[in-house]
């Protein structure tokens, strides 16, 4: 078993082995991926540690890692809360984005493999953070007018799931990575008039099947990527784009997520996972 570090601002992770394939994800800087199949000298197979999704990247984009690393990256490690900024070498500076993970970083200095870097920015421990609605919408302004990229999950291309994905990983709690799983946490909101600030909206497309998302603003507003992560009116019908004078989504179902109960754990660094409850769905 191998495992992988992505040692670059962001590298797409694709559906097969192929260069114009879709790109289904990313991984960030500093994210951790098991090895699952090689092709050629060119492509691997990856699970991605985060979310558990399964696609294939380049692997020139790619740094390997030991097993030990792979423990030590996943458990001590801080976000970087900055839209961009670099870490920085002796030799060069990389950017790094909202939500990439910092790995053994100490607070100024982060390793990867051999190669120590420096970070001056907003970071935040895993440990130090408490989930709230507010910090939760906080973090999702933070995105605003980021370009839509299917696929995408950093400030310059994110698509729905992504957007949710990336603003719960900041708040700790890991979310899968599609709209259409992310549906099945929390507790359903039975109408939308008694949706809070902070709970989750779902949409469906015309064959019913869950394919947007967003987060609940205050005053029947709403927070989602649609072209660039912008806020629009939401109501009992859908998502109302008063640019375009027309609905854009149809809503399926509301859910809460937060406030939840924190684990107790000694592992400070492991993420809070949701279970599926389908039953809750409807």
């Amino acid at each position: 078993m191998s495992y992988v570090i992505c040692p670059l601002s962001v590298i797409p992770i694709r559906a097969s082995a192929s260069h114009s394939s879709e790109m289904v994800s990313q991984l960030l800087f500093g994210e951790v991926a098991e090895v699952l199949e090689t092709k050629g000298r060119q492509w691997l197979r990856l699970r991605c540690h985060w979310d558990n999704l399964v696609g294939w990247a380049n692997a020139n984009q790619l740094q390997p890692i030991t097993p030990s690393e792979f423990a030590t990256y996943q458990q001590h490690f801080a976000y970087c809360l900055e839209l961009t900024q670099p870490v920085v070498t002796d030799d060069y500076f990389l950017p790094v984005t909202l939500g990439a993970q910092l790995p053994d970083y100490d607070g100024i200095r982060l390793k990867m493999g051999d190669v120590i870097f420096t970070f001056s920015g907003q970071a935040v421990f895993p440990g130090d953070v408490s989930p709230s609605v507010e910090l939760m919408l906080k973090i999702a302004r933070r995105y605003l007018h980021a370009p839509y990229l299917s696929g995408g999950r950093s400030p310059f291309g994110i698509d729905s799931g992504g957007f949710l994905q990336m603003v719960f990983k900041l708040l700790h709690i890991r979310l899968p990575r599609e709209a259409a799983q992310q549906v099945f946490g929390g507790e359903a909101v039975d109408f939308v008039e008694q949706a809070q600030a902070g709970d989750l909206a779902f949409f469906e497309d015309r064959q019913g099947r869950i394919n947007h998302t967003g987060i609940i603003l205050p005053e029947h507003r709403i927070i989602h990527a649609y072209g660039k992560v912008r806020v629009d009116n939401v109501d009992h019908f859908g998502i109302y784009n008063v640019e375009q004078n027309r609905y854009t989504h149809r809503l399926r179902v509301v859910k809460r997520l937060l406030p939840l109960e924190q684990p107790k754990s000694d592992h400070r660094n492991e993420p809070a996972v949701f279970t599926s409850n389908q039953i809750q769905l409807f």
